[in-house]
């Protein structure tokens, strides 16, 4: 009867406690649309079209078609996605 009130905490709790912020994923709580809006804020469409040359980047932009266009195609989505994740990296000194 005590070991029961000893281990009150279920088990998915238990595993669950910790994964949010232990995450090594650095996209982890990022949604698409998060992505997309912070890479327009930090390079602009002009830049984002030169760095990753799709239409939805290039031809009359807006998240909405980026969103649209990088849901339906992964190999697109994968380059958003790692430029992302390079420009979070701190810049290396010289």
């Amino acid at each position: 009867m005590t070991m029961k009130s000893k281990d009150s905490t279920p088990p998915a709790a238990a595993v669950n406690s910790g994964s949010s912020s232990g995450s090594k994923d650095p996209l982890h709580g990022l949604t698409l649309e998060m992505v997309i809006t912070r890479l327009e804020a930090q390079f602009g469409w002009e830049e984002l079209g030169r760095r990753i040359k799709i239409k939805c980047f290039t031809d009359d932009p807006s998240v909405s078609s980026s969103l649209k266009f990088l849901r339906r195609t992964p190999w697109a989505r994968q380059k958003v996605e790692a430029l992302y994740i390079r420009s979070q990296r701190p810049a290396r000194k010289s």
